[in-house]
């Protein structure tokens, strides 16, 4: 037993459940985020206590006979004034006792060990380092560079001075070879000669390198982690596999959930736990997280207390889905003063930061801090900035070439006496139109010559 200070205060009869980190025993003194929590009321509302583990070993459920069990069957005998424990408020409870406010939220989740559903590398891992709309931005990059280059390289009078007479190297399909060099960090001709290729050359250069090096990054990063996806991400992923047996705590609101539940999915999970309860169903917690880690077996319970035990046991890990929202209350006889005390108490230590302070001090781990965070694939917002410098390059590229042909085009009008805009709407048209002309000019001149 625990005895709470202060003599000559009213005194109360608690009754808990040795549950980690709710209450443990340490040092023959009892200790825990339940305890500190009851002496921060104790403390608020000027009583005195005594501690007291609950004689089965249950939380309350309604028994063949008829009568509670655990702590609700305590307080219902009188033999304990409130439960000071990770209680569940649930209708059926609430119809014999009192809950106050709610000071642990929680819901039910599926805790797993890592390696019972650990998944087979795709064929396609390799493009797993950057997601679905990366590769697709990736692509269309690749394409627009190739096409600007293509573009500026015709344009351009420095990389092709005279169209009818020269072959241009920068085809379109020159042009993808080029660019996908780059991507591979490979020297690759033609080599450009213009100040506007050039340019255009160069971001895109920028731009595969760094791109290459998040690549590299992640792909390390994903490989040295080994967090594939769970192929259990919901309730309905754990009915329709066959290679993991799952339960959870005889006689748990848990149980009575999924008893109660409406939803199809929710009902086969009761129904396989029902028929299968001599093997599947578990009588402690403590139970349940050595069965997840020493057989192929999926426990289903309350999700704070698995993120505990996945923080504590870096092998466990919990299922991304959470269902039926509920809290931990403190429960009280009916129609008792102390209620509304509590309920008022407990908020004022919500509203001041404590109850946070004790989820931080009783849930912190190693585990946590070793671990690393978890991966994912790498999304176009993390490389917003390497696409907009390549979109600025090729922006710059192109108007770098209009302006060394607007420059012949001002120098040729001299010539000529003809307007500036004429002849560089002449340049434009003829350097945008001639394709294979200027070998068939080469060959038609060599015929001559011969």
């Amino acid at each position: 037993d625990l005895r709470g200070p202060g003599e000559g205060l009213p005194a109360l009869t608690v009754t808990t459940i040795l549950e980690d980190p709710y209450v443990m025993v340490r040092s023959a003194e009892l200790e825990g985020y339940c305890i500190d929590l009851l002496k921060a009321l104790a403390s608020m509302l000027h009583f005195s206590y005594r501690v007291k583990v609950v004689g089965d070993g249950r939380y309350g459920a309604i028994s063949s006979t008829g009568n509670w069990t655990g702590m609700i069957g305590e307080i219902l005998r009188q033999e304990a004034d409130i439960a000071v424990a990770p209680l569940t408020v649930t209708s059926a409870r609430e119809e014999v006792v009192s809950f106050t406010t709610p000071f642990l939220q929680t819901g039910i989740g599926i805790l797993l060990r890592k390696d019972t559903v650990s998944q087979e590398m795709s064929f396609f891992h390799f493009l797993a380092p950057f997601s679905k709309e990366t590769w697709t931005g990736l692509l269309f990059a690749y394409v627009l560079t190739c096409f600007c280059l293509f573009l500026v390289a015709r344009l351009s009078p420095c990389e092709w001075n005279e169209p009818k007479n020269e072959e241009n190297h920068f085809t379109f399909l020159n042009s993808l070879w080029f660019g996908a060099g780059a991507l591979a960090l490979q020297g690759v001709t033609p080599r450009p000669k213009a100040l506007s290729v050039r340019v255009i050359a160069a971001v895109w250069w920028l731009f595969t390198i760094a791109l290459l090096a998040a690549y590299i990054a992640n792909f390390t990063a994903l490989l040295s982690s080994g967090t594939e996806q769970l192929p259990i991400q919901t309730f309905e992923d754990l009915v329709k596999q066959r290679k993991l047996e799952f339960g959870t705590l005889d006689g748990s609101s848990t149980f009575y959930f999924f008893k109660n539940s409406k939803n199809p999915i929710h009902q086969m999970i009761y129904e396989y736990m029902d028929k299968r309860r001599d093997y599947v169903l578990v009588k402690t917690y403590q139970e349940a997280v050595q069965r997840v880690m020493e057989s192929n077996y999926a426990f289903i319970g309350e999700s704070i207390s698995q993120d505990l035990a996945a923080a504590r046991h870096c092998d466990l890990i919990r299922a991304p889905e959470v269902i039926g929202a509920r809290g931990f209350g403190i429960a009280t006889t009916q129609a008792s003063p102390w209620t509304k005390k509590l309920s008022i108490a407990i908020l004022k230590l919500r509203e001041s930061g404590d109850l946070d302070y004790l989820r931080h001090k009783w849930w912190e781990s190693s585990c946590l801090h070793k671990s690393r965070e978890r991966w994912s694939p790498l999304q176009p917002q993390a490389l917003g900035g390497l696409f907009l410098t390549l979109a600025i390059g090729l922006a710059l590229g192109v108007i770098a070439a209009v302006v060394e042909l607007s420059n012949k085009s001002r120098h040729a009008a001299g010539h000529v006496k003809k307007s500036c805009c004429s002849i560089f709407t002449e340049e434009m048209c003829t350097r945008l139109r001639i394709k294979e002309n200027a070998r068939q000019s080469q060959e038609t001149s060599g015929r001559a010559n011969a």
